[in-house]
Protein backbone atom coordinates (compact mmCIF):
# COMPACT_ATOMS: atom_id res chain seq x y z
CA UNK A 1 0.00 0.00 0.00
CA UNK A 2 1.10 3.57 -0.65
CA UNK A 3 1.60 6.01 2.18
CA UNK A 4 0.66 9.68 2.05
CA UNK A 5 3.16 12.44 2.75
CA UNK A 6 2.82 14.04 6.19
CA UNK A 7 2.90 17.45 4.52
CA UNK A 8 3.30 18.98 1.07
CA UNK A 9 5.18 22.12 0.13
CA UNK A 10 2.21 23.39 -1.87
CA UNK A 11 -1.43 22.52 -2.32
CA UNK A 12 -2.08 23.09 -5.99
CA UNK A 13 -5.73 22.78 -6.90
CA UNK A 14 -8.81 24.27 -8.50
CA UNK A 15 -11.46 26.69 -7.31
CA UNK A 16 -14.68 26.27 -9.28
CA UNK A 17 -17.32 29.00 -9.28
CA UNK A 18 -20.76 27.36 -9.46
CA UNK A 19 -22.33 30.79 -9.83
CA UNK A 20 -20.43 31.43 -13.06
CA UNK A 21 -20.25 28.01 -14.73
CA UNK A 22 -22.64 27.89 -17.71
CA UNK A 23 -22.31 24.16 -18.39
CA UNK A 24 -20.77 24.60 -21.85
CA UNK A 25 -18.45 21.57 -21.40
CA UNK A 26 -15.48 23.46 -22.86
CA UNK A 27 -13.44 22.24 -19.88
CA UNK A 28 -14.40 18.63 -20.66
CA UNK A 29 -13.41 18.93 -24.32
CA UNK A 30 -10.10 20.68 -23.62
CA UNK A 31 -9.22 18.16 -20.91
CA UNK A 32 -9.96 15.25 -23.23
CA UNK A 33 -7.94 16.79 -26.02
CA UNK A 34 -4.88 17.73 -24.01
CA UNK A 35 -4.62 14.48 -22.07
CA UNK A 36 -5.19 12.36 -25.16
CA UNK A 37 -2.50 14.11 -27.19
CA UNK A 38 0.11 14.70 -24.51
CA UNK A 39 0.29 13.22 -21.00
CA UNK A 40 0.52 9.43 -20.63
CA UNK A 41 -1.58 6.94 -22.57
CA UNK A 42 -4.45 8.40 -24.67
CA UNK A 43 -7.95 8.62 -23.23
CA UNK A 44 -9.69 6.02 -25.35
CA UNK A 45 -13.23 5.87 -26.69
CA UNK A 46 -15.24 2.77 -27.56
CA UNK A 47 -17.83 2.83 -30.34
CA UNK A 48 -17.75 6.62 -30.22
CA UNK A 49 -20.31 7.05 -33.02
CA UNK A 50 -22.29 3.89 -32.46
CA UNK A 51 -25.39 2.99 -30.49
CA UNK A 52 -23.59 2.45 -27.18
CA UNK A 53 -20.64 4.85 -27.00
CA UNK A 54 -18.34 4.97 -23.98
CA UNK A 55 -15.09 6.67 -23.19
CA UNK A 56 -12.65 7.87 -20.57
CA UNK A 57 -12.93 11.42 -19.24
CA UNK A 58 -10.94 13.07 -16.46
CA UNK A 59 -13.46 15.88 -16.04
CA UNK A 60 -17.24 15.78 -16.33
CA UNK A 61 -20.00 18.36 -15.88
CA UNK A 62 -23.29 17.38 -14.24
CA UNK A 63 -26.36 19.64 -14.23
CA UNK A 64 -28.98 19.79 -11.48
CA UNK A 65 -32.14 21.81 -10.94
CA UNK A 66 -32.36 23.00 -7.35
CA UNK A 67 -35.15 24.81 -5.52
CA UNK A 68 -33.95 27.32 -2.90
CA UNK A 69 -36.18 28.04 0.12
CA UNK A 70 -36.76 31.50 -1.33
CA UNK A 71 -36.65 32.56 -4.95
CA UNK A 72 -37.02 30.73 -8.24
CA UNK A 73 -35.56 27.34 -9.12
CA UNK A 74 -32.00 27.39 -10.42
CA UNK A 75 -30.08 25.21 -12.85
CA UNK A 76 -26.66 24.47 -11.37
CA UNK A 77 -23.84 23.13 -13.52
CA UNK A 78 -21.42 21.09 -11.43
CA UNK A 79 -17.98 20.22 -12.86
CA UNK A 80 -16.28 17.29 -11.16
CA UNK A 81 -12.79 15.84 -11.34
CA UNK A 82 -10.12 14.62 -8.91
CA UNK A 83 -9.96 16.89 -5.87
CA UNK A 84 -6.33 15.99 -4.95
CA UNK A 85 -7.28 15.30 -1.36
CA UNK A 86 -4.84 15.69 1.53
CA UNK A 87 -6.08 12.40 2.99
CA UNK A 88 -6.61 10.60 -0.30
CA UNK A 89 -8.05 7.08 0.19
CA UNK A 90 -7.31 6.25 -3.45
CA UNK A 91 -3.61 6.43 -2.62
CA UNK A 92 -3.55 4.41 0.57
CA UNK A 93 -5.63 1.59 -0.92
CA UNK A 94 -3.42 1.08 -4.00
CA UNK A 95 -1.71 -2.35 -3.76
CA UNK A 96 1.14 -1.58 -6.17
CA UNK A 97 2.02 1.99 -5.21
CA UNK A 98 0.89 3.25 -8.60
CA UNK A 99 -1.26 5.96 -6.97
CA UNK A 100 0.73 8.55 -5.09
CA UNK A 101 0.62 12.14 -3.82
CA UNK A 102 3.54 14.41 -4.65
CA UNK A 103 5.35 16.12 -1.79
CA UNK A 104 6.38 19.15 -3.84
CA UNK A 105 2.89 20.29 -4.86
CA UNK A 106 0.27 17.88 -3.47
CA UNK A 107 -0.90 16.64 -6.87
CA UNK A 108 -2.27 13.08 -6.83
CA UNK A 109 -1.07 11.05 -9.81
CA UNK A 110 -1.04 7.49 -11.18
CA UNK A 111 2.12 5.80 -12.39
CA UNK A 112 0.56 3.97 -15.32
CA UNK A 113 3.51 1.60 -15.62
CA UNK A 114 2.73 0.18 -12.16
CA UNK A 115 -1.07 0.26 -12.38
CA UNK A 116 -2.68 -3.17 -12.75
CA UNK A 117 -6.20 -1.82 -13.29
CA UNK A 118 -7.62 -3.52 -10.19
CA UNK A 119 -10.04 -0.63 -9.60
CA UNK A 120 -9.55 -0.43 -5.82
CA UNK A 121 -8.79 3.28 -6.04
CA UNK A 122 -12.06 3.87 -7.88
CA UNK A 123 -13.95 2.04 -5.16
CA UNK A 124 -12.17 4.06 -2.46
CA UNK A 125 -12.76 7.47 -4.05
CA UNK A 126 -16.03 8.92 -2.68
CA UNK A 127 -16.26 11.37 -5.58
CA UNK A 128 -16.18 8.93 -8.49
CA UNK A 129 -13.21 10.81 -9.89
CA UNK A 130 -11.31 7.83 -11.29
CA UNK A 131 -12.06 5.90 -14.45
CA UNK A 132 -10.67 2.68 -15.90
CA UNK A 133 -9.49 3.17 -19.46
CA UNK A 134 -10.88 0.09 -21.17
CA UNK A 135 -8.30 0.12 -23.94
CA UNK A 136 -5.20 0.69 -21.82
CA UNK A 137 -6.38 -1.25 -18.76
CA UNK A 138 -5.15 1.38 -16.32
CA UNK A 139 -6.84 3.89 -14.04
CA UNK A 140 -7.08 7.50 -15.21
CA UNK A 141 -7.63 10.72 -13.29
CA UNK A 142 -7.11 14.47 -13.41
CA UNK A 143 -3.40 15.38 -13.31
CA UNK A 144 -3.93 19.14 -13.03
CA UNK A 145 -2.12 19.11 -16.38
CA UNK A 146 1.21 18.59 -14.62
CA UNK A 147 2.87 18.55 -18.04
CA UNK A 148 1.57 22.07 -18.73
CA UNK A 149 2.00 23.93 -15.46
CA UNK A 150 5.77 23.30 -15.28
CA UNK A 151 6.48 23.46 -19.01
CA UNK A 152 8.81 26.43 -19.55
CA UNK A 153 8.47 26.02 -23.31
CA UNK A 154 4.89 27.28 -23.03
CA UNK A 155 4.00 30.98 -22.65
CA UNK A 156 3.43 31.85 -19.00
CA UNK A 157 -0.30 32.37 -19.53
CA UNK A 158 -0.60 28.77 -20.79
CA UNK A 159 1.07 27.23 -17.73
CA UNK A 160 -2.19 26.27 -16.11
CA UNK A 161 -4.58 23.34 -16.51
CA UNK A 162 -6.22 23.11 -19.92
CA UNK A 163 -9.69 23.35 -18.35
CA UNK A 164 -8.80 26.63 -16.63
CA UNK A 165 -7.18 28.09 -19.73
CA UNK A 166 -10.21 27.20 -21.86
CA UNK A 167 -13.16 28.15 -19.63
CA UNK A 168 -14.96 31.00 -21.46
CA UNK A 169 -16.88 32.07 -18.35
CA UNK A 170 -13.86 32.34 -16.06
CA UNK A 171 -15.47 29.85 -13.67
CA UNK A 172 -12.28 27.88 -13.02
CA UNK A 173 -9.27 29.14 -11.08
CA UNK A 174 -5.91 27.47 -10.39
CA UNK A 175 -3.30 28.11 -7.73
CA UNK A 176 -1.76 27.22 -4.40
CA UNK A 177 -4.51 26.72 -1.85
CA UNK A 178 -1.89 26.13 0.82
CA UNK A 179 -0.85 29.79 0.58
CA UNK A 180 -3.40 31.99 2.32
CA UNK A 181 -2.15 34.99 0.33
CA UNK A 182 -2.66 33.37 -3.09
CA UNK A 183 -5.39 34.63 -5.38
CA UNK A 184 -7.34 31.36 -5.10
CA UNK A 185 -7.18 31.36 -1.29
CA UNK A 186 -8.41 34.95 -1.17
CA UNK A 187 -11.24 34.05 -3.54
CA UNK A 188 -12.28 31.14 -1.31
CA UNK A 189 -12.25 33.41 1.76
CA UNK A 190 -14.24 36.18 0.06
CA UNK A 191 -16.92 33.92 -1.43
CA UNK A 192 -17.14 31.29 1.31
CA UNK A 193 -15.65 28.42 -0.70
CA UNK A 194 -16.61 24.96 0.51
CA UNK A 195 -15.33 21.38 0.39
CA UNK A 196 -17.23 18.73 -1.54
CA UNK A 197 -18.66 16.17 0.90
CA UNK A 198 -16.51 17.18 3.90
CA UNK A 199 -18.11 14.43 5.97
CA UNK A 200 -15.95 11.92 4.07
CA UNK A 201 -12.87 13.24 5.87
CA UNK A 202 -10.71 13.27 2.72
CA UNK A 203 -9.78 16.98 3.07
CA UNK A 204 -10.10 17.86 -0.62
CA UNK A 205 -7.82 20.59 -1.89
CA UNK A 206 -10.21 21.75 -4.61
CA UNK A 207 -12.92 24.15 -3.45
CA UNK A 208 -16.32 25.16 -4.80
CA UNK A 209 -17.77 28.65 -4.68
CA UNK A 210 -21.52 28.28 -3.98
CA UNK A 211 -24.08 29.75 -6.39
CA UNK A 212 -25.76 32.95 -5.31
CA UNK A 213 -29.54 33.27 -5.16
CA UNK A 214 -31.12 34.70 -8.28
CA UNK A 215 -33.55 37.61 -8.01
CA UNK A 216 -37.22 36.84 -8.61
CA UNK A 217 -39.04 39.56 -10.54
CA UNK A 218 -42.18 37.58 -11.18
CA UNK A 219 -44.07 38.37 -7.98
CA UNK A 220 -42.31 41.35 -6.43
CA UNK A 221 -43.57 44.09 -8.73
CA UNK A 222 -40.00 45.24 -9.37
CA UNK A 223 -39.10 46.63 -12.76
CA UNK A 224 -37.36 44.17 -15.00
CA UNK A 225 -33.81 45.46 -15.48
CA UNK A 226 -33.84 44.16 -19.06
CA UNK A 227 -36.96 46.12 -20.04
CA UNK A 228 -35.10 49.28 -21.20
CA UNK A 229 -32.94 47.15 -23.46
CA UNK A 230 -36.03 45.72 -25.18
CA UNK A 231 -37.59 49.07 -26.12
CA UNK A 232 -37.65 49.98 -29.84
CA UNK A 233 -34.53 51.77 -30.98
CA UNK A 234 -36.61 54.18 -33.10
CA UNK A 235 -40.12 54.54 -31.59
CA UNK A 236 -41.21 57.03 -34.31
CA UNK A 237 -40.12 55.42 -37.56
CA UNK A 238 -39.87 57.70 -40.58
CA UNK A 239 -39.44 57.26 -44.30
CA UNK A 240 -40.10 53.85 -45.79
CA UNK A 241 -40.06 52.23 -42.34
CA UNK A 242 -42.74 54.63 -41.13
CA UNK A 243 -44.92 53.89 -44.16
CA UNK A 244 -44.42 50.13 -43.68
CA UNK A 245 -45.30 50.38 -39.99
CA UNK A 246 -48.56 52.18 -40.76
CA UNK A 247 -49.42 49.74 -43.51
CA UNK A 248 -48.92 46.79 -41.20
CA UNK A 249 -51.11 48.36 -38.50
CA UNK A 250 -54.06 48.34 -40.95
CA UNK A 251 -53.81 44.63 -41.61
Amino acid sequence: MTTLPTHTEKKLGLVIDLDTCVGCHACVVSCKGWNTENYGAPLSDQDAYGANPSGTFLNRVHSYEVQPEAGPAQLIHFPKSCLHCDDAPCVTVCPTGASYKRVEDGIVLVNEADCIGCGLCAWACPYGARELDQQEGVMKKCTLCVDRIYNENLPEEDRQPACVRTCPAGARHFGDLGDENSDVSKLVAERGGVDLMPEQGTKPVNKYLPPRLKDDYTNTGDIDILAPLLEPVAPDAKGILGWLDKALEKL
